[in-house]
């Protein structure tokens, strides 16, 4: 892996439109040692001269000043900030450059509310600095986590946490004030859609009793939908074909897309657990991933 230092004019990014309920994003890292097959990030990368995502690893060796000068504008009001929107804050990198606990002590002094969403337990490094800033500040932690087959998981995540200790991870935030959610995000069509899976998931959510677990089909857009296909049909043809299938069928999207959301929603009743944060700001920040969903745009 490569790894290059660059420094950025602003360390916060205005989210345009209105698909996402949060407006600020903060991002350390372009490009992510994760590997995950499904990435979306990788079509917001055109304007790099390297093709390689995933082996050359920019960090922004000057967000924490750069961040500090915004905080600290009369015009910031104290608005929820999300870490790692596009490349995850707590990727293998962190745990050498380690910038997520200089940023964390900044949003205690500023008592700025964040959200974080990771696929890494080294979020528990900086555990002591997530609940000082819970006790100031609303923070909501998510942990991303699409696949309970270890086999699978490897396959489309290969540089990620195994499921299993991002579950644990997030039991250890429960030391914490922070609220805490499940991501299950990808659901892969005829991957990770299994009944085993479902149930898996949100047992084990029930189990450390997350706040929330918020899913989400999958999204292809560019250089992600390219290299995805790629990826499938590399590991399963006749899987891949049957993807595409119901892509390019609106009428087979929505009869996928309700037969799926029955089957889920059978597991949240059964195990109690909500797809959206009961206390009002973050159900606000929230609100809007389902909405993402299959995208052949």
């Amino acid at each position: 892996m490569e790894i290059k230092a660059v420094t950025c004019k602003s360390a916060l990014n205005k989210i345009r439109g209105n698909r996402l309920p949060f407006r600020w994003d903060l991002n350390i890292y372009r490009g992510c040692g994760h590997g995950c097959k499904y990435c979306y990030a990788l079509y917001s990368h055109d304007y790099l001269e390297e093709d390689n995502f995933y082996d050359t690893i920019y960090y922004k060796e000057n967000i924490v000043e750069v961040l500090r000068k915004e905080l600290q504008s009369p015009t910031w009001k104290k608005q929820v900030i999300n870490f790692g929107g596009v490349t995850d804050s707590y990727q293998p990198l962190e745990k050498k450059i380690q910038l997520m606990p200089e940023l964390l002590k900044l949003m205690i002094e500023f008592q700025n509310p964040m959200t974080i969403s990771t696929k890494s337990d080294l979020i528990v490094r900086d555990i002591d600095l997530i609940n000082e800033l819970s006790q100031v500040a609303e923070v909501n932690v998510a942990l991303t986590i699409t696949c309970m087959d270890e086999k699978i998981r490897r396959v489309i995540e290969p540089g990620a946490t195994p499921s299993l200790q991002r579950f644990q991870a997030l039991n250890e935030l429960s030391k914490t004030k922070a609220s805490r959610g499940v991501h299950f995000m990808p659901i892969i069509p005829y991957l990770t859609d299994t009944d085993e899976n479902f149930d898996e998931i949100l047992r084990f959510s029930r189990d450390i009793k997350a706040d929330y677990v918020l899913p989400g089909m999958l999204y292809l857009r560019g250089k992600t939908r390219k290299s995805f296909y790629q990826f499938y049909e590399k590991y399963d043809d006749s899987r891949c074909r049957k993807l595409k299938d119901i892509l390019y069928s609106k009428e087979k999207k929505i009869e996928y897309s309700k037969d799926l959301y029955q089957r889920l929603n059978s597991y949240y009743r059964k195990y109690g657990i909500k797809q959206s944060h009961s206390n009002k700001k973050i159900k606000e920040m929230k609100k809007d991933y389902r909405q993402i969903e299959l995208d052949i745009d």
